[in-house]
């Protein structure tokens, strides 16, 4: 089993995206490589604690490898978008790839450069907090939210039918 760390904007939108890819075990949403200790969602949204809302994704290598998930990544958020994906705005809202060995940081380098204006960041998982339980398998939980149909639905379409 591997670990692959990545923040795509809002981690409801790549979450119900990754439960749909095959060799994906398990997923966290959650915060990355901030200042706060133990932040909350209310600390995140006020965009003071450095930290990226990101997806930690458990995946079994032999179904899915890390490249094809990165792969996966670019697809489903917009990864030349600075600080910002649809209407969610802030540095807590960046794209980034936060990786945990060379050879991740040399597969997300070599892709994110091959993207005409990405500004995706790449850096070194530092620290990564599990979100609160709200967070957790948000769309497949509350699939009637006016966010879920109007925001998460049509992304988790396009990629099923790309």
């Amino acid at each position: 089993m591997q670990t692959a760390y990545f923040a795509g904007g809002c981690f409801w939108c790549i979450e119900a995206i990754f439960q749909r890819v095959n060799g994906v075990l398990s997923l966290a949403s959650g915060y990355c490589n901030g200042t706060t200790k133990n932040p909350t969602y209310q600390e995140i949204c006020a965009g003071d604690s450095g930290h990226a809302e990101v997806l930690k994704i458990e995946f079994d290598e032999t179904q899915i490898s890390y490249a094809e998930l990165l792969g996966v990544f670019v697809v489903v958020h917009d990864p030349t978008s600075l600080n910002q994906q649809g209407a969610d705005m802030g540095t807590q809202y960046r794209s980034a790839v936060f990786y945990t060995d060379s050879k991740q940081r040399e597969l997300a380098q070599s892709l994110i450069d091959s993207i005409k204006g990405a500004v995706t960041e790449i850096s070194p998982l530092d620290v990564f907090y599990v979100a609160e339980d709200y967070h957790q398998n948000y769309f497949n939980d509350n699939q009637n939210q006016p966010y879920c149909q109007i925001v998460i639905l049509p992304k988790i379409n396009k990629y099923l039918n790309k």
